[in-house]
């Protein structure tokens, strides 16, 4: 990560306002089959089709340079997700992202027929970031799915949002990980007024996803205090490792209630998640697992000292 973009962390403006988007009015129909339905997705994957439950994860994006800087370590286990069949021999049908960098005050979905736009809501990198684009289709009948689920758990009124593309925390790992960005992809916000509970159970009720072929991925960090950020080759200071040890340990012996309650339980939970929005992503992936789900450590890595690339696979019990 930039100074640049540490200096614009410190100034932080209030939730709603700190992640910049663009709005794109003009993009094609298009969609993908409501789950159910006997149809291909462009990623060959035929709907209808029985198949295991897919495994939820939860994802440290880290810097946004991770799209392009190969000193990165997190970005070759990025690259390397389809090669070694991270989630699974079967492609998903569609993927629904719960990004860090989308806050609003109760759930929204952004429903895109289409492609996707592409989201730099970052500054101060170098200019060939703002060069990629991500033009995954839109997974419009998957947004409107997860809005009725959602709300039958009671976690409505879910906005739709018919405009807002995917931000720096859905595309910049699903570069890697799906390059040729032919899945459906649609995003999925997080309540920053909100605690882990709620999004553990608002994860909950997403878990008839993961019998209909949809991935789901939690976009956020470990860790995450960019105030503390350190340069390059510096040691991970302490109150860091410590968090990321204890979640770690929390997380592979199922302590899923501490983590909910992390805040209160972990040690120095406030310094490393100073605000919650990049956490929160991890309990939606952990509910939406299902009861008694198994946590795996996939990749640990840490950048700039402070900031812990750590992901899971949560795996249901049935």
């Amino acid at each position: 990560m930039g100074q640049n973009q540490a200096r614009a962390a410190a100034a932080r403006p209030k939730p709603g306002a700190r992640h910049a988007t663009r709005e794109d009015e003009g993009q094609k129909r298009g969609s993908i089959g409501r789950p159910g339905d006997a149809t291909t997705t462009a990623a060959g994957a035929e709907e209808g089709a029985p198949g295991p439950a897919m495994d939820t994860f939860f994802l440290s994006h880290g810097s946004p340079a991770l799209a392009i800087d190969d000193a990165i370590p997190a970005r070759h286990f990025f690259k390397s997700w389809l090669p070694e069949r991270v989630a699974g021999d079967r492609p998903p049908r569609a993927i629904l992202v719960v990004s860090g960098h989308w806050e609003t005050a109760t759930p929204a979905v952004n429903v895109i027929r289409g492609s996707n736009d592409t989201i730099y809501d970052f500054g101060g990198f170098p200019k060939p970031l703002y060069q990629l684009k991500y033009p995954a289709p839109g997974a419009p009948d998957l947004a409107l799915r997860t809005k009725d689920l959602l709300e039958q758990a009671g976690f409505g009124p879910v906005k739709e949002e018919h405009s807002r593309g995917l931000d720096h925390g859905a595309w910049v790992p699903l570069i890697l990980m799906y390059p040729d960005a032919d899945i459906p992809v649609c995003q999925l916000s997080v309540q920053t007024d909100r605690d882990g509970t709620y999004h553990y159970n608002l994860g909950k009720a997403l878990a008839p996803l993961r019998e209909e072929g949809v991935l789901i991925v939690g976009s956020g960090n470990a860790t995450h205090n960019l105030r503390k950020m350190g340069p390059k080759g510096s040691p991970v200071p302490q109150w860091a490792a410590e968090f990321d040890t204890w979640l770690k340990d929390s997380l592979l012996n199922g302590r899923y209630e501490d983590v909910n309650r992390y805040e209160e339980k972990a040690p120095h939970g406030k310094v490393a998640h100073p605000w919650p929005d990049h956490f929160y992503p991890l309990h939606v992936a952990l509910g939406a697992a299902g009861d008694g789900a198994k946590a795996e450590q996939i990749h640990e890595s840490w950048t700039n000292a402070s900031i812990s690339y750590a992901s899971y696979r949560f795996t249901t019990n049935n």
